[in-house]
């Protein structure tokens, strides 16, 4: 019987052990993480090695579609819309699969990044995108498979693909512009209405000038509109905290209208308690006598 419990033990310990060895992959996992103006570029790929091998027209087939590195698929993430030549590719993950030729690659943009390898079955409506990009030959060889996004200007970057001796390059922008100027009239035409609610819930939830917190309330109302149910509770509660109940209750009723137009069920029934609790306190404040 003791023998079998060591021989147990000493199995399951091996199979512990066994299952916490961790062996380098022949083709390691790198990631590209790359800022090009305000647009955030980020690439996952694995690199395998030339080895002495002869790679495209042997290892890499021409003219087929390969997975642009090895093990699971190479991943192309952009932030914002990117522009390659006339075409735009537009903001998310794509899985990045090639088809190498003697002169020329096509290079792919596909929707479905879960994949492993090449899917078995090619989805042409996945194609977010195609482009062609000319083969270029250069003396120096490149061990291991390279992408990288280099020439980096504040609108512009190369996607870049190397292996052996063939590199091909990508040129493309980013809306660097668009973005500045956005930022710049967002700056200059002042506060938002999400600007003046997050800067009076601030004031309001660590007890702050409430004056101040119901007149930028107030602006996110005016700005919002009466939709923003949200804001409009937030503009109540302040007002109930200040003492002013009336106008609170009116304020949390424009609040409960809109959010069951929305269809936000719980801030009805916020607004529903809160209505009912300030008009007790209100019953119970003493009515000022009439002067004779």
């Amino acid at each position: 019987m003791r023998k079998l419990i060591v021989a147990t033990l000493t199995l399951s310990t091996f199979t512990t052990l066994s299952a916490q060895i961790q062996t380098p992959k022949l083709s390691p996992l790198a990631k590209v993480e790359q800022k090009v103006g305000l647009t955030d570029i980020k690439i996952e790929y694995s690199r395998p090695k030339k080895n002495n091998r002869e790679i495209f027209g042997e290892l890499v087939p021409f003219n087929e579609v390969w997975r642009t590195g090895a093990n699971e698929n190479s991943k192309f993430t952009c932030s914002d819309a990117v522009i390659f030549g006339k075409d735009t590719l537009r903001a998310g993950t794509y899985a990045l699969f090639t088809k190498p030729g003697e002169n020329s690659w096509d290079i792919y943009f596909y929707v479905d990044a879960t994949n492993w390898g090449t899917p078995n079955k090619w989805n042409e409506e996945k194609v977010a995108l195609k482009l062609a990009a000319p083969v270029q030959k250069v003396s120096d060889v490149q061990e291991n498979f390279l992408i990288a996004i280099d020439n980096i200007s504040t609108n512009s970057a190369d996607l870049y693909f190397g292996w052996d001796k063939t590199k091909v390059i990508v040129p493309f922008k980013v809306p660097t512009e668009t973005k500045v100027y956005a930022n710049i009239d967002r700056i200059m035409s002042g506060p938002t209405a999400n600007d003046y609610f997050a800067a009076a819930e601030y004031y309001y939830k660590n007890n702050k000038d409430l004056s101040k917190a119901l007149d930028w309330s107030t602006k996110a109302v005016e700005i919002s509109g009466n939709d923003a149910f949200w804001m409009l509770r937030l503009k109540s509660l302040i007002e109930a905290e200040m003492g002013d109940y009336k106008k609170a209750i009116d304020t949390a009723t424009k609040s409960k209208e809109a959010a069951e137009k929305s269809g936000n069920s719980n801030y009805v029934n916020l607004n529903k308690s809160s209505i009912e609790e300030w008009n007790k306190k209100v019953e119970a404040t003493p009515k000022k006598k009439k002067k004779q």
